[in-house]
């Protein structure tokens, strides 16, 4: 049925143009041989094709403008008088003879046009007599055209200031008033299309009249160009008028319409001097009138306004337009009960921007802002809906985006109060843009309590939220939050020790129950932020280890001591012993010798108890060597424990090589140069000779089971060793043991039985290298080389 309706409309809009050109050429024919009666009976034939009632809007709108094409010469025609001999008075009186009412209102107004140039006559009253003229023609929509023709015609010669019509009595009101009568009354034909025909086409009606709508919408873009008209013209009539048919029109499509171009055609100052009279004109559309995006477009045009010049905002200030908008905003969400939630949060999104704009400093109507959209959401479980959603994170992503500054987003007390309404994911995205916005403004965050609003902002990020379980998330994506929340935790700072010992308290409260899989990104960081504080009241004068002050470094390390073992009970053992070592070395530094001997215990217990791959415990040992060697807050009697300790988990390494070159790493234990009373060269020898035997027994080993020795990088390393130690002054590392050793690596290397390795090679002849140019450089070190054989 629709198909053959559409083929009906084009064989009807076919036959239309076929008659409108067939007589048009009669027409230019006649005016071609200056016959007036033969053109005006031709003309008024072709404008007879526009009396169709067969045609769509759409398809009318072709037909009209193959006429009005048409209409165009035959004006030409009629602004030379000598060509057709009759006045223009003449003229205007008989085109009114015409048959039928259509074309002759065409014509009448196409006359018109010329007896308005030719100012034999006021442009006032000829434009009073065909808007009055044209009210012949009632049907919708070809009256709508027929209009739509006036005031196409007329655009350019209504009396307006600096026109050459006015003056002689028109005025620039005159033309105002032709346009709003013309608008009026293509508005009234407009609103009546809704009511022609059976109710089962309604769906076809709006269509019909969404596409004729921009006829009666170029009448307010007419009147916003007419140059005459100021502020107080707007005010005083134009507003009222076009107000007054908005409201009493009682039609939704068109209040809706008109309204938006209201908005969007006049100019934001004329819009913000009538600020009341504009919003008190929205509460009276009718109720299925979108009266929160006619808002929102207003908003909109307002904020742009206030963005475009400092200069501006005294003029928003004396309208008192943030409270006028906010009161009228309240309304229409208090009186449209049934308003979808993203609608209103849409609104507050355009106050909101509307005042970061134009009330920066005012942190108050921010806040205000935030509070109605509480009152909106209270009492509803968090949002489902995704639209809505993302119009909260607008709403709250736009204080952060203002004003570079997370700090004054966080002194609002409805912030968080609005965040709590967000589900798991749109709260983790939301405490994203936070985190982003802090590193990319390098925000230092000074006070505790802003702290504690922080993380509870941020709680999505930092624990479970909603019984989602992390195994549930993507893991990429995990590892990205947890690593932005890592770098937040280094942000806080304040150079009051007291003050900072607060700010670590709140985070660890926060991040404790973050679980197994957060603990690790999050614990590191609150570590050495704990530490750097620790080096800070290291290095003030004065006591600093008294138990009487607020901040010290035994309260520090009893705070991180709480830390790290939460953390090593996630288990993340390996994680945690280098966390203890790093607080061992930082209260050797502090001379706190027995909080040092307490975490080197506490890693030691983890070594023992938690680390169990064998290659963790390789890593382990060389960091608890390392560590340990570069203490010197310990006694003899700790001392001795500790290495005694470490050279006994160095020999019990799963594997040879790794035995070996943790027990001649072990060999520093003993010898530390520059330190006084660690030198203690039998040790450092027992520990050699014991990784040499352990080298030895791993040649065997390997000629066991696979059937050949090894490679020698293991007896080349430990004569490295010998040489570091040999150049040191460490009296039992003699030149003869070198010798030994140089020659024994030899052997080995010339054995059938020892695997050929390149590296092996290249290794050994660099050391050689090594000693023959202390022995060719001479001095000191010279002669302690030179008995050597190489």
């Amino acid at each position: 049925m629709v198909l053959e309706r559409a083929e009906d409309e084009e064989k009807w809009l076919a036959e239309g143009i076929a008659a409108i050109q067939q007589n048009a050429f009669y027409m230019h024919r006649a005016l071609d041989a200056n016959n007036l009666r033969e053109a005006l009976k031709y003309s008024a034939l072709m404008l007879s094709e526009l009396r169709t009632s067969n045609l769509s809007p759409h398809k009318y709108y072709d037909l009209y403008m193959r006429a009005f094409g048409e209409l165009r010469g035959l004006e030409m025609f009629f602004k030379d008088e000598s060509r057709h001999g009759v006045s223009i008075v003449d003229l205007y009186e008989l085109v009114q003879h015409a048959g039928n009412i259509l074309p002759r209102l065409y014509l009448l107004c196409t006359v018109g046009s010329v007896y308005i140039k030719s100012k034999e006559a006021p442009a006032k009253d000829i434009l009073k007599d065909l808007v009055e003229m044209c009210r012949g023609v009632q049907h919708p929509i070809r009256g709508l055209f027929l209009r739509s023709y006036l005031s196409q015609v007329s655009r350019d010669k209504l009396p307006d200031i600096g026109s050459e019509y006015e003056g002689d009595g028109d005025t620039v009101m005159d033309a105002v008033e032709f346009v709003l009568q013309n608008f009026t009354e293509m508005n009234k034909l407009w609103v009546r299309l809704q009511h022609q025909g059976p109710g089962r086409i309604r769906e076809k009606r709006e269509k019909e009249r969404s596409e004729l709508r921009d006829l009666v919408g170029k009448n307010l873009h007419v009147l916003s160009q007419i140059e005459g008209v100021d502020l107080e013209m707007y005010k005083e009539t134009v507003l009222p008028g076009v107000l007054e048919q908005v409201v009493n029109c009682k039609d939704d499509l068109a209040q809706y319409y008109l309204m938006e171009c209201l908005i969007q055609v006049f100019p934001d100052e004329y819009h913000l001097q009538t600020l009341e009279a504009l919003l008190g004109s929205c509460s009276q559309l009718q109720p299925t009138v979108d009266v929160k995006m006619l808002l929102s477009q207003l908003m909109e045009r307002l904020s742009n306004y206030a963005a475009s010049s400092p200069d501006v905002l005294p003029e928003f200030l004396q309208v008192e337009a943030f409270a006028k908008l906010s009161s009228a905003i309240w309304k229409v969400v208090d009186a449209h009960a049934e308003m979808p939630v993203v609608g209103a949060i849409s609104l507050y999104v355009s106050l909101l921007t509307f005042t970061l704009r134009v009330h920066p400093d005012r942190l108050d109507y921010v806040d205000q802002v935030l509070g109605a959209c509480v009152n909106k959401l209270s009492g509803k479980p968090k949002l489902e809906d995704r639209r809505a959603r993302k119009q909260i994170v607008a709403l709250l992503s736009a204080p952060i985006e203002k004003y570079n500054d997370v700090v004054r987003a966080l002194t609002l007390p409805n912030y968080p109060r609005v965040m709590e309404y967000l589900d798991s994911s749109t709260n983790k995205q939301m405490a994203m843009v936070i985190i982003q916005s802090i590193m990319k403004n390098n925000t230092c965050i000074k006070e505790a309590d802003k702290v504690e609003v922080l993380f509870e902002l941020i709680e999505g990020l930092v624990k479970d939220v909603d019984g989602i379980a992390v195994d549930e998330l993507d893991e990429e994506d995990f590892n990205e939050e947890q690593n932005y929340v890592a770098r937040l935790i280094h942000m806080p700072y304040n150079d009051d020790s007291e003050e900072m010992l607060k700010i670590m308290c709140a985070v660890q409260k926060h991040i404790m129950g973050g679980g197994p899989k957060r603990l690790p990104f999050t614990v590191p960081p609150l570590v050495f932020s704990a530490l750097r504080l620790v080096r800070r009241l290291q290095s003030q004068d004065g006591e600093v280890v008294g138990e009487e002050l607020p901040a010290t470094p035994r309260k520090l390390f009893r705070l991180l001591s709480q830390i790290i073992e939460a953390l090593s009970s996630v288990p993340s053992p390996e994680l945690a012993l280098r966390l203890y070592l790093q607080c061992a070395e930082a209260a050797g530094d502090c001379d706190l010798e027995p909080v040092a001997y307490e975490f080197f215990t506490q890693a030691f217990v983890l070594y023992e108890e938690e680390v169990a791959d064998s290659k963790a415990q390789v890593t382990a040992i060389h960091l608890i060597i390392g560590s340990l060697q570069r203490m010197t807050v310990f006694g003899v009697e700790n001392r001795d424990t500790l290495t005694h300790k470490a050279t006994g988990y160095a020999a019990k390494l799963l594997k040879k090589p790794d035995q070996c070159r943790a027990v001649y790493a072990c060999s520093h234990l003993f010898w530390v140069d520059d330190q006084k009373g660690i030198k203690d060269g039998e040790r450092v020898l027992l520990c050699l000779k014991r990784a040499l035997r352990i080298a030895n027994a791993a040649q065997q080993m390997a000629s066991v089971t696979r059937g050949s020795a090894g490679p020698v990088t293991l007896f080349v390393e430990i004569l490295n060793k010998y040489l570091y130690l040999f150049e040191k002054g460490n009296p039992q590392i003699t030149s003869s043991a070198i010798q030994s050793l140089v020659e024994l690596i030899q052997n080995e290397m010339q054995s059938d039985s020892t695997t050929q390795d390149p590296a092996s090679d290249t290794f050994f002849a660099s050391t050689v290298r090594y000693i023959q140019y202390q022995k060719e450089k001479g001095g000191v070190m010279g002669e302690k080389y030179e008995p050597k054989k190489v």
